[in-house]
């Protein structure tokens, strides 16, 4: 059985000062446990990256907007192993 996907979250400075980065990093965690069990790949690592946008953004959009990434990794066609 492969394993469960996995996702990793990033926040540069350019986000702003500790507690907005922090912030967004959770918005993308929330995000990213509403979305992963339907549209992540087993095996597949992805790397969820904070702009300044994630802090107003609405919810709802960041999770239409993750699912809407899945859906353009996977639609490619590439393979784990050719990627």
């Amino acid at each position: 059985m492969p394993p469960a996907p996995r996702i990793g979250f990033t926040a540069s400075r350019k986000v702003g000062i500790a507690v907005a980065r922090n912030r967004a990093r959770r918005r993308l965690k929330a995000a990213a446990e509403a979305v992963l069990p339907k549209r992540g790949e087993p095996g597949f690592d992805y790397v969820a990256i904070a702009r300044s946008e994630t802090l107003t953004r609405r919810f709802a959009d960041l999770v239409a907007d993750l699912e809407t990434a899945l859906g353009r990794v996977h639609k490619t066609g590439q393979s784990k192993e050719t990627a």
